[in-house]
C-alpha cells in the first residue's frame, strides 16, 4: 500500500468516525398508564409476565427512587415540560384543568426546532382543542385518542379498546385491532420511515393501557387463569404492552439504529389495580400522597452513551428532571428564557460516572379539584424523608412502607420541609388564576368542538361516554336542576359565531331527544362505556348562556340534531354555558360546536 493510499484511508476513517459521532441521537419514550412500580417482574412481582421490559431493565440504568404525579395529566405535563405540574395549569384530569397552558414549551417543540421528526402516539390528555393538542405543541406526526382514555367524552363516539377510530394529525381515521397494538404499530411505522430517510426522531408512545375500563385480547387475560377477572385483564394489558415494547426494540435493532437510540420505559402514576397482589412494599396506590401513588419504574438504555448494563440509581429523582436530561444527552438546545424546575440527571444515569448529586426536596401532589388547595394530598420528599400533607413524617430509609409517623420526634425536619413547600406554593400560587381558555376564531381552528369533559365546575362533569349516555339528572334539594359548569373560551377575532348545541356528538347522527341502544361490549373484565343505554332527555328548549346571562332561547324541533345560535362576539374571554331545558330544570349541552362564520 502506497503512503498516499494509506493517508487517504486514514483520513477517510477519521471522517467516517467524526460523522458517526456527530449523528443525532434518536429517542423512543414509552409510558404506560396506571401501571405501578410493582407491576413488573423485574421489580419483584411474582405473577406478572413482563419478559421484554425485564430484559430492558437488565441492560439499562434504572431509577429506583423516581417520582411523578399520582394521576395522569399532571405527570404528562411535568414530563413534557420539565415544570412542576401546578405551574403548567394541569392539576386535574378533567374540568378544564387538564389543558397544558399555551405558554409552555414541550419537548416535542424543542426537538422539532432542532430538526427532529417528532411523533406522539396514544394518550395525550393535555387538551383536545387548539392550542392544546399534541399537533399544536411541536409533534409533527400524531395518532391519538381523545381525552384521557378510549371512550372518554372527548374521544370519538362509541370508541372502545378494539377497532376504534382515532385522530391522525387532526383528521379522524379508523383502525383495526386492540388500541395498544394500534398505537405501537403507528409508532413503528413512524420510526421505520425516519430510519429509511435518515432523519433523527423523537417517538413518544403513551398507551392508555392498563387504565380502565379493563379490556384486553383474550389470549392475554388467559395467561392469568386463577386470578380475579380484574387482575387477569389488568395484567394481560400490561403483558400486551410488554410484547409491544419487545417488538419495537427488535425493530430498532433490525433498522440498524439501536446504538444511537435512547430507549426509555416508564409509567405515569402508581398502580390502579395491582396493589392488592404486589406493591413492592409501598403504601398507597394511584392518587395517594404515599409512595405507592407516585413512585414508578424508569429504565433508560443507550448503547452509544455507554448505558448497556443494569445500573441502579437510588437517588431521589422526579419527572421534572427528564426534559433537561434528554436535552443534555442528545445535545438539543434549551429554548432561550426557559427555566426548568428539574435538573439533568444524565450523570447519574451514566454508570461510568461517580456523581456527587446534591441533596434537594421535590414535591408530588394530587389536587383533582377545580382550584388548587394548599397541602392537599401532598408529599414533600427528600432522600431520607417524606412529609405527607404537611403533617405526617416518614423516615423512608428505614420505613419504606410509611407506617411509623416520626413527625413529633423530628420537628426540625418537619419545619424545614414545610418551609420548602410554603416557598414553593407562594411562587406558584399567582399562576393558578391563569385559566386555560379554548380559542375561538383562530384561523387554524375555525370549527371548535367542545365537550362536557372540560366544563369548569365544582363537581365532576360527565367525563366518559357512559355518563353521557346515562344523562344523570339527579339534583340537589333545590326544586330544579341548575347547570353550574362553563367552558372558558377566548375569542381571537371579532365576528359572527355559530354556536350549535347538541345532546349527542356530531358523528353519532342522533337527534337531541333520541334514546340510543346500548352498544356492543369488547373482551375484558369491564363493560365498555358504550354498553350503557342512551337515555332520552325530553328537552323542550335550548338556551345560549354567556357570562351568566341567557342571551337567546329557541324551542327544539322534532328530530333536530342540534340547535344553532348566531352571535356577535368581540375579542376577549368568555364563560360559555349553553343548556337544554328539561323537566328537571337545566341540563348542560354535553357537546357544542362553535363555528366562525366570517
Amino acid at each position: 500500500m502506497t503512503p498516499i493510499i494509506r493517508t487517504y484511508l486514514l483520513l477517510l476513517g477519521v471522517l467516517i468516525s467524526a460523522s458517526l459521532q456527530a449523528a443525532p441521537t434518536n429517542v423512543v419514550f414509552v409510558m404506560s398508564d396506571d401501571q405501578g412500580y410493582g407491576d413488573l417482574g423485574c421489580t419483584g412481582n411474582p405473577i406478572i409476565k413482563t419478559p421484554n421490559i425485564d430484559q430492558l431493565a437488565s441492560v439499562s440504568s434504572g431509577l429506583s427512587d423516581y417520582h411523578v404525579a399520582p394521576t395522569c395529566s399532571p405527570t404528562r405535563c411535568s414530563l413534557l415540560t420539565g415544570h412542576w405540574t401546578n405551574r403548567t395549569g394541569v392539576w386535574h384530569t378533567i374540568m378544564g384543568r387538564s389543558m397544558l397552558r399555551e405558554n409552555e414549551i414541550t419537548i416535542g417543540q424543542m426537538f422539532a426546532d432542532a430538526g427532529y421528526e417528532t411523533g406522539m402516539f396514544g394518550k395525550w390528555h393535555l387538551g383536545d382543542n387548539y392550542p392544546y393538542r399534541a399537533e399544536d405543541r411541536g409533534f409533527t406526526e400524531v395518532f391519538r385518542h381523545g381525552g384521557g382514555g378510549v371512550g372518554q367524552t372527548p374521544d370519538l363516539w362509541d370508541n372502545a379498546y378494539f377497532d376504534g377510530s382515532y385522530f391522525h394529525n387532526g383528521k379522524v381515521e379508523p383502525a383495526k385491532g386492540f388500541c395498544t397494538d394500534v398505537f405501537f404499530s403507528r409508532a413503528n411505522e413512524f420510526i421505520s420511515k425516519c430510519a429509511r430517510e435518515q432523519k433523527p426522531f423523537l417517538a413518544y408512545i403513551a398507551t392508555n393501557a392498563p387504565h380502565g375500563p379493563l379490556h384486553c385480547p383474550p389470549e392475554y387475560s388467559a395467561m392469568y387463569e386463577g386470578q380475579s377477572a380484574n387482575i387477569a385483564s389488568f395484567y394481560g394489558m400490561i403483558t400486551n404492552v410488554d410484547d409491544n415494547v419487545g417488538k419495537t426494540r427488535r425493530l430498532i435493532e433490525d433498522l440498524g439504529i439501536a446504538d444511537n437510540t435512547i430507549f426509555v420505559f416508564t409509567t405515569d402514576n402508581g398502580t390502579a389495580s395491582g396493589a392488592k397482589v404486589f406493591n413492592a412494599g409501598m403504601r398507597g396506590a394511584k392518587g395517594s400522597p404515599y409512595d405507592g401513588g407516585h413512585r414508578v419504574p424508569f429504565f433508560l438504555h443507550w448503547p452509544a452513551g455507554g448505558i448497556t448494563k443494569q445500573h441502579d440509581v437510588d437517588v431521589l429523582t422526579h419527572a421534572v428532571d427528564i426534559v433537561p436530561t434528554l436535552l443534555e444527552m442528545t445535545g438539543v438546545k434549551k429554548p432561550a428564557g426557559v427555566k426548568f424546575d428539574g435538573v439533568s440527571i444524565a450523570g447519574l444515569l451514566d454508570p461510568a460516572k461517580d456523581v456527587d448529586f446534591p441533596e434537594r426536596f421535590v414535591i408530588s401532589d394530587s389536587q383533582r379539584v377545580r382550584d388548587p388547595i394548599k397541602w392537599r394530598s401532598s408529599s414533600v420528599m427528600s432522600q431520607k424523608y417524606r412529609l405527607i400533607n404537611g403533617k405526617e413524617l416518614y423516615d423512608i430509609a428505614v420505613d419504606p412502607g410509611q407506617q411509623n409517623d416520626v413527625a413529633k420526634q423530628q420537628p426540625a425536619v418537619v419545619a424545614e420541609m414545610r418551609q420548602f413547600y410554603e416557598d414553593w406554593w407562594a411562587e406558584l400560587k399567582p399562576t393558578f388564576a391563569q385559566t386555560t381558555e379554548i380559542y375561538l376564531g383562530h384561523p387554524e381552528h375555525r370549527v371548535v368542538s367542545l365537550t362536557a369533559h372540560d366544563w369548569i365546575q365544582d363537581v365532576y362533569p360527565p367525563w366518559h361516554q357512559g355518563s353521557i349516555r346515562q344523562a344523570d339528572r339527579k339534583h340537589p334539594k333545590s326544586e330544579k336542576l341548575a347547570h353550574q359548569g362553563h367552558w372558558a373560551v377566548k375569542v381571537i377575532r371579532d365576528g359572527k359565531y355559530q354556536v350549535s348545541l347538541r345532546r349527542w356528538p356530531v358523528e353519532s347522527g342522533a337527534a337531541i331527544n333520541d334514546a340510543l341502544p346500548a352498544g356492543a361490549n369488547v373482551p375484558g373484565a369491564a363493560q365498555a362505556f358504550r354498553t350503557a343505554e342512551g337515555n332520552a332527555i325530553g328537552a323542550t328548549h335550548a338556551v345560549l348562556r354567556i357570562d351568566e346571562e341567557d342571551v337567546d332561547r329557541k324551542s327544539i324541533e322534532h328530530d333536530a340534531a342540534e340547535v344553532s345560535f348566531v352571535v356577535d362576539l368581540k375579542q376577549g374571554s368568555y364563560r360559555l354555558a349553553p343548556w337544554f331545558e328539561i323537566e328537571e330544570g337545566e341540563l348542560g349541552a354535553y357537546y357544542v360546536v362553535v363555528t366562525q362564520l366570517d
